[in-house]
């Protein structure tokens, strides 16, 4: 019986030594992992500009190296890491502009939210509660930025400014004509403009402007000016 105490006590002693050090391990590591976070970031602001741009501002957001640039009369001017939407929440690419802003929009949404005019759901770029999602595919579209730079470039950037998302496009799978819209209307869009036959906003809407350069190409080719796209058609071009 006096064998078997001080064992039990030791074997206790040892476990909660072990449950120390795993917590010590961890309070480091977060420790460690924020500094490195934060040089990491660092490292990405463009002469880490602390001062408003003075010119014409707009974005451009590549969803695939997860980041925000920000312009300044068409010169970068600071860069920033971003959290961007899972696969099966994707953001949207195309061209937007920012058309609201707002303070605390909502829980999840950090300190500030600026709305772009998407015509086929509600997305923005806000601020977050799960800083550690930046730098992931883990939103359900929206573009996150840790509070204090979306906080920054909410002051810099006004209604109205350009955004551009670039990044994989969707595929399309149905036939597109007149009043058409949705990320596969983009796809549509941004391959006519590479082809030089779209000269309008890569905007998701399907209007007279893509309507008659999908005529033009049809012609051109030699095709019937029916001014559709239609599945086979966009699978021909690729998209």
């Amino acid at each position: 019986m006096n064998f078997i105490l001080p064992l039990r006590f030791r074997q206790k002693t040892l476990f909660y030594g072990i449950a120390i050090l795993a917590v010590i391990s961890i309070v480091f590591s977060i420790i460690g992992f924020e500094y490195m976070d934060e040089q990491d970031l660092a490292a990405l602001n463009t002469e880490h500009s602390t001062q408003a741009p003075t010119g014409n501002v707009n974005v451009i957001i590549n969803t695939q190296a997860k980041t925000l640039e920000l312009y300044n009369d068409g010169q970068i001017y600071k860069k920033y890491r971003i959290a961007v939407g899972k696969s099966k929440t994707p953001t949207p690419i195309g061209e937007w502009n920012v058309v609201w802003k707002d303070y605390n929009w909502g829980t999840g949404f950090g300190t500030r939210w600026m709305g772009l005019n998407v015509p086929w759901g509600t997305y923005g770029i806000h601020g977050t509660n799960k800083p550690w999602s930046i730098g992931q595919f883990a939103s359900h579209g929206c573009i996150r930025l840790r509070n204090k730079d979306v906080e920054e470039l909410f002051e810099w950037i006004p209604i109205g400014t350009p955004v551009r998302i670039e990044g994989r496009t969707s595929k399309v799978k149905r036939d597109l004509k007149y009043k058409t819209s949705g990320p596969d209307v983009v796809a549509l869009q941004l391959k006519l403009k590479e082809l030089g036959y779209f000269q309008g906003r890569a905007d998701g809407l399907f209007g007279t402007i893509t309507e008659d350069a999908i005529k033009t190409y049809q012609t051109d080719k030699g095709l019937t000016s029916t001014g559709i796209a239609t599945s086979e058609f966009c699978g021909a071009l690729g998209i």
